[in-house]
C-alpha cells in the first residue's frame, strides 16, 4: 500500500529510494544506524512537526516523498475535494514534504500545494504508527471505546448518536445563555432598545449612500458646473455663431444641392445623423443645467443625511450594511430577553425531547457494545494466549456514565489480569511496557478485519520481550501481514526471520562523511544479519539463524 518512500538529505541519509513489498516488512540494524529516520520520514509526510535540525549538515533543504495506493479511495478523495484539491483518478496518492533551512516548509499532495492539516487528515486513512510509548493510547478510555465500536460495527449508530448529542448540547447552551439573560441590567435593555430605535428611525437603505454623496458633490460645485454647461450650450446653440446655427445654414445648402442633384444624397447621408445627435446633446445639457439649481435647504438636508450616515457607521460599523446587521442582532437579542419566558419554556421542552432522543440512540448503541464486548474480550484473550499470556484474563467492562457523553451513555475499561489468581484491574494501572506492547498487538490482531488502515508501523514495540515470546510476537505480526502491510523496526531475530522481506540499516563513512543506507538482504546476507542480532558470527549463531529462517518458511 505504501509502494515507495523517497528520502533526500534527511539526517544521515543522503539519497534513499525504498520500494516496499506487501506483508511483514522487517527493518533491522545496529543501534544508532538510522532506523529512526524511516519513522521520522513517515511522520513528516503525515503532517508531523518539522525541525530544521533534521536537514543533513551542509544542505539547504531535505525532502520526503511517499507514494501510496490506498484502499479506501472514496474517503481519501472526499478529504481531498473537501480541501479544494483534485481527487485521485488513478488510485495513486503522492505526498511530498520539503523542509527548508531558512524555515520555509512546503508540502504537496499529487503535486498540488497543500496544508499540514490536509496531510494530517489523510494520515488517519493511511498509516497507524506505534512506537515504544505510543501503545499507551490503550490507556485512554476514549480509545478503548473506539476499539470496541470497531468490533461492534457501531460506526453508523455512533454517528447518529453524536449528531443527536450535539443538537441536545446546543439546546442546553442556548437555554443556559437565556437563563443568564434574566440578570441583564436595565441599562443594557435600555441600550439595546435605543440602538434598535436609532437605526430604524434613520430608515437606512443599502443603495442610498453613493447617489447621496454624488448629489452633495454636485451641490458643492454647482457654480462651476453651471459655468461649464452654460459655455457648452453657448457653443452649441445660444451664441450667434454657435455650432448648431452654422450647421443649420449648412443643412440649407445641402438640401438645395440635393434638390438640384439627387446624387448628392449619398455624400450628405451622415450629416442628418450628426445634426440630430448634436441637437440631443444640446437638450441634454439644458436639462442638466436646470438640475444644477440647488436651494440652501436642499444642501442643508444633504449635509444632515450624510452626517447621520457617518455617525451611525462610526457607532455600529464601517458600512451601511454593517449598521443594519447590528440592528438585526440587537433586535434579536432584545426580543429574546423581552420574550425570554416563552423562549425558555420552548427550549425546556425541546431540551427534554432532545434528551429522550439521545438516550434512545444511546441505548441502541449500548446494546451493540454490550453484545460485542464479550466477543472482543474472547478474541483478544485468544491472541494474548498466543503471545505468552496463557493463563491471563482479559475482559471488556462497560459502566454507565454520569451524563450522556460525546461517545455514548457508558464508559469502558479494558480489564487485564496477566497472572492467575490475581483480580483483573484496569489496563491503565497494572500493565508494564512489555505487557502493554503485547496487549496492543493482541487488540490489533483481534480487530484486523475491522481495521481499515492498511499500513501498520511497529517501531520497536517488541522491546522488553525475548525467547519464545519474541517468536510469538513475530508470528502475530506475520499473521497481521496477511491483511495489512506491516513495517516492523525490530531488534529481535525471531521477528526479523518471519518478515516476508528484510532490510538492514547501516552506517558507512565515505570521504569523511557519514551516511545511513538501507539494503535488502536475502540468502546468506540475511543469515549474516540475523546471526549478528543473535549476538555473534560463530557458526552456531549462523546455524541458529538458518533454523529461524527455515522455521519461518
Amino acid at each position: 500500500m505504501l509502494t515507495t518512500l523517497a528520502i533526500k538529505n534527511l539526517a544521515l541519509v543522503d539519497t534513499l529510494t525504498w520500494e516496499l513489498g506487501s506483508g511483514l516488512v522487517g527493518v533491522t540494524g545496529e543501534t544508532g544506524a538510522g532506523k529512526s529516520i524511516i519513522i521520522g520520514a513517515l511522520k513528516l509526510v503525515l503532517g508531523g512537526r518539522a525541525d530544521r535540525d533534521l536537514i543533513r549538515h551542509g544542505e539547504e533543504s531535505c525532502t520526503v516523498e511517499a507514494v501510496f495506493q490506498p484502499k479506501q479511495l472514496g474517503e481519501i478523495n472526499a478529504a481531498l475535494v473537501g480541501a479544494g484539491l483534485e481527487a485521485c483518478e488513478d488510485g495513486v496518492l503522492l505526498i511530498k514534504r520539503v523542509i527548508g533551512a531558512s524555515g520555509t516548509n512546503r508540502q504537496f499532495v499529487n503535486c498540488a500545494p497543500a496544508t499540514l492539516g490536509v496531510l494530517k487528515a489523510l494520515g488517519q486513512y493511511l498509516v497507524d504508527l506505534h512506537g515504544p510509548h505510543e501503545h499507551q493510547s490503550l490507556n485512554s478510555r476514549e480509545r478503548q471505546l473506539a476499539m470496541l465500536d470497531a468490533a461492534a460495527g457501531a460506526e453508523a449508530g455512533l454517528a447518529a448518536y453524536q449528531k443527536a448529542w450535539r443538537h441536545w448540547r446546543g439546546l442546553g447552551a442556548a437555554h443556559e445563555e437565556l437563563s443568564q439573560a434574566e440578570h441583564v441590567s436595565a441599562q443594557e435593555l435600555d441600550l439595546l432598545r435605543f440602538q434598535v430605535e436609532e437605526i430604524e428611525a434613520a430608515r437606512l437603505r443599502v443603495d442610498e449612500e453613493e447617489p447621496l454623496l454624488q448629489r452633495y458633490k454636485m451641490a458643492g460645485n454647482s457654480t462651476r458646473l453651471a459655468e461649464l454647461s452654460g459655455a457648452a450650450l453657448g457653443a452649441l446653440q445660444e451664441a450667434d455663431d454657435s455650432i448648431l446655427n452654422k450647421l443649420g445654414e449648412l443643412r440649407r445648402h445641402l438640401r438645395e444641392l440635393e434638390r438640384i442633384d439627387r446624387g448628392v444624397a449619398g455624400v450628405a447621408a451622415g450629416f442628418e445623423t450628426a445634426f440630430v445627435e448634436l441637437e440631443e446633446l444640446e437638450r441634454g445639457l439644458r436639462d442638466y443645467r436646470d438640475c444644477l439649481e440647488f436651494n440652501p435647504r436642499e444642501i442643508e438636508e444633504l449635509e444632515e443625511r450624510i452626517n447621520l450616515l457617518e455617525t451611525l457607521k462610526r457607532k455600529y460599523g464601517g458600512s451601511v450594511e454593517r449598521v443594519l446587521d447590528h440592528r438585526d442582532q440587537a433586535a434579536e437579542r432584545l426580543g429574546k430577553i423581552e420574550g425570554r419566558g416563552e423562549e425558555l419554556e420552548r427550549l425546556r421542552v425541546a431540551l427534554a425531547q432532545g434528551r429522550e432522543v439521545v438516550e434512545a440512540l444511546g441505548l441502541s448503541l449500548g446494546q451493540l457494545r454490550r453484545k460485542a464486548a464479550p466477543r472482543l474480550a474472547k478474541e483478544v484473550a485468544r491472541h494474548l494466549g498466543d503471545l505468552g499470556f496463557r493463563q491471563s484474563k482479559f475482559t471488556v467492562e462497560l459502566g454507565a456514565g454520569a451524563q450522556p457523553g460525546a461517545q455514548g451513555l457508558e464508559e469502558v475499561d479494558f480489564m487485564f489480569a496477566p497472572n492467575p489468581g490475581e483480580p483483573a484491574k484496569p489496563l491503565r494501572v497494572i500493565a508494564s511496557s512489555g505487557e502493554m506492547s503485547r496487549v496492543m498487538l493482541a487488540v490489533k490482531s483481534a480487530l484486523a478485519k475491522e481495521d481499515r488502515i492498511p499500513l501498520l508501523v511497529f517501531d520497536e514495540i517488541d522491546a522488553n520481550v525475548g525467547g519464545e515470546i519474541a517468536a510469538a510476537v513475530g508470528r502475530k505480526m506475520a499473521e497481521l501481514g496477511g491483511s495489512h502491510q506491516i513495517i516492523s523496526i525490530t531488534h529481535l531475530p525471531q521477528v526479523a526471520a518471519l518478515a516476508s522481506c528484510h532490510y538492514v540499516v547501516s552506517k558507512v563513512v565515505q570521504k569523511d562523511r557519514t551516511f545511513s543506507q538501507l539494503i535488502r538482504v536475502e540468502g546468506e546476507e540475511r543469515v549474516e544479519e540475523i546471526s549478528r542480532m543473535l549476538g555473534g558470527q560463530a557458526e552456531s549463531a549462523r546455524a541458529h539463524a538458518r533454523s529461524l529462517l527455515v522455521g519461518a518458511r
